[in-house]
């Protein structure tokens, strides 16, 4: 059996989109997702100079285990020292070397001359490998480029020690068979790729991306570079459903665990979407689903319980019982009781438990020329346990701290937060809802600081989520 090599480029395509803004928190479960679900390699964004892509990147080359962590390496000696000393500490480290070969990306995106390009590619690949065992060189944009300059730069580069060559069709302007010949036909003119593993990375926009792919695995490519989104690139699910389903047939296999792989993607699918360029929060829920719900006196307990199913929850007789008292006495002041509000009084009267988890301190420090730090304290079974995070934003970095001292991430379903008075002492509300084995559980925090606000209001849901899990 062949194997295919699977690497995700989630993380890495993700990079200066801000219709796909996934926070730090975010960015890291989806790389220890991928690394459980034994994927062969995760690229990482290109390190920016900023604290917190370094954070990022450390912290996954210290976190994944199985999967290789790939990062761009740039074309420059100070870009490849920067590079490498973000992920040397990875298990399995690889540096990367991507360069456009294409006549309009080298002048435009590299501003440089193709002998100037090519030079630079081989010095690149040569010094990764001096500090590196394991470097890629891939050729973007490669099914636009001149074949002759791109089999030499290709040549080049395995001369100077890639270990692995990856051909972009950056354009996606190609279709399967096309694709195919354009592989074989580098092939033929590169015996040197026999050597190395082969990698394709097709786009997207003809909806083609899974199909170039075995086309090419058909020509001799050992690895095929995928995402959660099949938006703009060759989707994962699709590639490893197809291995699994044709596998026998076609003599090939992936190292991916395909029983897990859709309940992964579902958990993971949200974060590396299409959000809003705004909030670091955006789960993908539409936020005006049930922005008709309205509730007035005269509704009976059967009613608010119904609407507290439709908006998720699954509340036990007594809880339903505490939930319509609460809503009785909004209701009796108020004309209409709207989905939030239900939200807010499930979060403050339904499951309330012992606390396993109490929040000793927080210190939260943000500002515009600075990243967001937290530093949390929560008490757990009489234990004190400290953590502190950088995150995008102060509200994400606090939560991130609490995922640390806890040691488990739970799916952030939604985040609301709104004034409860006025003035400039006025109270903050928040509603956390984080999703936990198929099931929503809903912390409310209210505190003069938004920030704490938020804090109680995740800790609140996390002791219900701990409650659950013990007396289930």
């Amino acid at each position: 059996m062949k194997k295919i090599r699977i690497v995700d480029v989630t993380l890495r395509e993700s990079a200066g989109r801000t219709d796909v803004a996934m926070s730090f928190r975010e960015k890291l479960e989806v790389a220890k997702q991928m690394d459980k679900l034994k994927v062969d390699a995760v690229e990482l964004p290109p390190l920016s100079g900023s604290p917190s892509d370094n954070l990022l990147a450390r912290s996954i080359a210290n976190t994944l285990g199985h999967s290789v962590v790939s990062i761009p390496a740039g074309l420059t000696e100070e870009e490849t020292e920067r590079a490498w000393s973000a992920v040397s500490a990875a298990k399995h480290p690889r540096l990367h070397v991507i360069a456009p070969t294409s006549t309009v990306r080298m002048e435009y995106s590299a501003g440089m001359k193709p002998d100037k390009l090519a030079e630079a590619v081989a010095e690149s690949v040569r010094r990764c490998r001096e500090k590196c065992g394991d470097v890629e060189f891939s050729a973007d944009d490669a099914t636009r480029s001149d074949m002759d300059f791109l089999c030499r730069v290709v040549k080049s580069a395995i001369a100077a020690g890639a270990g692995t060559v990856t051909l972009c069709d950056s354009a996606s302007a190609m279709l399967p068979q096309e694709f195919g010949a354009f592989v074989r036909s580098v092939r033929e003119r590169v015996p040197e790729l026999d050597g190395v593993v082969l990698s394709v990375q097709c786009g997207n926009d003809l909806k083609m991306a899974a199909a170039n792919s075995f086309a090419a695995i058909a020509e001799g490519a050992q690895q095929i570079k995928t995402a959660l989104s099949s938006a703009r690139s060759t989707s994962i699910e699709t590639v490893t459903r197809a291995i699994n389903t044709k596998g026998v047939e076609l003599g090939l296999e992936c190292s991916v665990r395909s029983t897990e792989l859709h309940r992964a993607i579902s958990q993971m699918h949200w974060m590396a979407t299409e959000k809003s360029e705004t909030s670091p929060f955006e789960t993908g829920v539409d936020m005006d689903e049930h922005a008709d719900m309205r509730l007035d006196a005269t509704a009976d307990i059967k009613s608010v319980a119904a609407a507290a199913k439709k908006l998720g929850y699954e509340l036990s007789g007594d809880d339903v019982s505490r939930v319509y008292e609460a809503f009785r006495a909004v209701a009796e002041k108020k004309q209409h009781v709207g989905a939030k509000e239900l939200e807010a009084m499930i979060a403050s009267a339904a499951m309330q438990v012992p606390p396993r988890y109490r929040l000793v301190s927080y210190v939260v420090n943000s500002g515009n020329i600075m990243g967001s730090t937290s530093h949390i304290t929560i008490e757990r079974d009489g234990e004190q346990i400290q953590s502190v995070c950088l995150g995008d934003g102060p509200i994400d970095a606090a939560f991130l701290a609490i995922e640390q001292i806890i040691g488990h991430h739970y799916e952030l379903d939604d985040f609301q937060i709104q004034a409860v008075t006025e003035g400039r002492e006025a109270m903050g509300d928040a509603v956390v809802k984080l999703r936990a084995g198929g099931k929503l559980f809903s912390g409310r925090g209210i505190s003069t600081d938004i920030i704490g606000a938020s804090i109680y209001a995740y800790v609140n849901a996390i002791n219900k989520i701990a409650y659950e899990e013990k007396n289930i």
